[in-house]
């Protein structure tokens, strides 16, 4: 679904991501990790973009992504809080996304319900702004929009940060149910690799900027990453 070539970025004369080819085929989930700095945010954003390649492009189901926007009625994301409206509340919000995806409120109540316990009664009906909701509730709010409207792509950056331990738990239940018909591919990023193992089926280890692995997910890939990791 996703197929990335000769993909650089560079700010000044400083290259921050060279992946000169990677591949995530349709129902995958896609798992990126790496330290601060590896270029984990940068592909996201290249993927969505949010910013233009220095060299190369990405392909979304066969759509270069810097060159239409025909890929985005089918892609969601959630990189960071920029992606909310902070002056809207979550139920608007909420409508507000499921008008650009076809679903009237109707639909997006009916949708919502099964949120009920990630939400633990303390997003909808609140009459709070989402800028004054709590980083983990705002990243709650945002997860679910993404999920409005069945995208096929859904892209996350660190999901599970600033998640109390009950919702994080919730959460990769959940996401390991939404590739389980391989129809829906899921990329996400995340600096705990406990999570991101638990979670995917494919890791990838970015090192500024380069590619230094890419895992087909077991039970020794935690160690595999623990041990990468603490050299």
């Amino acid at each position: 679904m996703i197929t990335s070539s000769n993909l650089s970025k560079k700010y000044n004369a400083v290259e921050v991501l060279h992946i000169k080819n990677l591949e995530i085929p349709k129902g995958q989930s896609f798992g990126l990790v790496g330290n601060n700095g590896a270029g984990k945010t940068t592909f996201f954003n290249l993927l969505l973009d949010l910013i233009r390649p220095t060299t190369g492009h990405i392909i979304n189901k066969g759509i270069q992504v810097d060159q239409s926007e025909d890929w985005k009625p089918f892609t969601a994301a959630f990189i960071d809080e920029s992606f909310l409206i902070g002056y809207l509340t979550p139920e608007e919000y909420f409508y507000f996304i499921g008008e650009l995806r076809g679903m009237n409120k109707a639909d997006i109540d009916t949708f919502l319900h099964q949120f009920d316990e990630i939400f633990n009664d303390e997003i909808i009906g609140k009459k709070k702004y989402l800028r004054d909701l709590s980083k983990g509730n705002q990243k709650k709010a945002g997860i679910v929009a993404a999920l409005i409207g069945n995208p096929e792509l859904i892209v996350l950056d660190e999901p599970f940060a600033n998640l109390d331990p009950t919702t994080q738990i919730r959460l990769k239940k959940m996401l390991k149910s939404l590739t389980e018909n391989k129809e829906v591919t899921v990329l996400i990023s995340s600096h705990d690799l406990g999570h991101v193992t638990e979670v995917c089926e494919r890791i990838v280890v970015l090192e500024k900027g380069n590619m230094v692995k890419d895992i087909k997910t077991s039970p020794e890939t935690l160690k595999e990453l623990e041990s990468y990791f603490t050299v």
